[in-house]
């Protein structure tokens, strides 16, 4: 009676297998990493970006639903709306009021906690405290500060001779205010950011700038502000986005017309953002608001450029 063998398996054949699983690993596994992103990212960002671009082409009631294709009717009305030229001016006043003066206040704070100073952990957990506390609570209280008759910021105005000022009433005081607002909550955020770029600079820069006889100030610009530029231009484009889409803090800053989203009783500090809350979800008109979102996107996609650019040439000379 014969015996029947089988053979054993070819090493070549296992050797091939293993050779096409290890190059389809090194091919698809990467793609397969980065996968739950991109289909967040659709879910949540693409999808919603596109369907507001096909709503800004109707006429789009909140309640009534869509009325029909309009084309870029929207786009024409609002180019020719003062309200949203009035909020655009604005959006990139209280942006600039803001933004400039806190990512210079945070450079320096981030200067002063960078040196040996005692209880450096104190200080350094103490600045991120107002960005902690609830953005409600932070815009009511200094809704009190600034306030006509009894507000301490008038007070202490007064004590020198200076008449009270109507902060909810005048466009560029309420824009003061509200820039103080936004500059207490994220001076010391940007300061932390600042400072952990800053002790990533080698020290033996700052030894060998002492040995030459600089001075803090000139060690300062010359040596840590174009170390950090990256971070630099990480803050000015975080900001940009942030301060284009001011909302809760100019929404809260006058109780009485927190509901109405006017921004004061002549829209002096209506942004664009509480513009389109305004058409969205107290008109109910979605096909406007979504327009207001797109041109906002374009906007804050112009200005980010135009920072990042001025941001990245003032490093590169520093």
């Amino acid at each position: 009676m014969a015996l029947e063998t089988t053979s054993p398996p070819s090493p070549v054949g296992d050797r091939d297998k293993r050779w096409l699983l290890a190059r389809l690993d090194g091919k698809y596994t990467p793609y397969l990493v980065i996968a739950p992103f991109f289909l967040v990212f659709g879910a949540f960002g693409l999808y919603p970006l596109l369907y507001t671009a096909w709503v800004s082409l109707h006429d789009w009631q909140l309640v009534d639903g869509d009325q029909g294709f309009t084309g870029l009717d929207n786009y024409a009305t609002l180019l020719g709306d003062a309200n949203f030229w009035n909020a655009l001016f604005n959006t990139l006043s209280l942006f600039v009021l803001s933004t400039v003066p806190q990512l210079l206040a945070a450079l320096g704070l981030a200067a002063v906690l960078d040196r040996g100073l005692r209880g450096r952990t104190f200080w350094r957990a103490g600045v991120l405290l107002p960005n902690v506390i609830s953005v409600a609570a932070v815009a009511l209280v200094f809704a009190q500060l600034y306030g006509r008759d009894f507000g301490i910021v008038n007070h202490l105005l007064g004590l020198v001779g200076i008449d009270p000022v109507d902060w909810r009433a005048e466009t560029w005081a309420s824009h003061l205010a509200i820039s103080s607002i936004v500059m207490w909550r994220w001076t010391g955020y940007n300061a932390l950011i600042y400072l952990a770029a800053m002790q990533s600079v080698p020290r033996d820069m700052y030894e060998a700038s002492m040995i030459d006889g600089a001075s803090r100030w000139r060690t300062f610009w010359a040596i840590t502000v174009p170390s950090i530029r990256p971070t630099i231009l990480f803050t000015v484009i975080t900001s940009t986005i942030g301060g284009l889409q001011l909302f809760v803090e100019p929404q809260l800053f006058d109780p009485g017309g927190t509901a109405t989203g006017t921004g004061g009783s002549d829209r002096q500090f209506q942004t664009l953002v509480m513009y389109l809350y305004e058409k969205g979800f107290r008109l109910f008109d979605a096909g406007y608001a979504a327009t207001i979102a797109w041109v906002l996107f374009l906007v804050v996609l112009v200005v980010a450029g135009i920072n990042f650019s001025v941001a990245r040439r003032i490093a590169s000379k520093g």
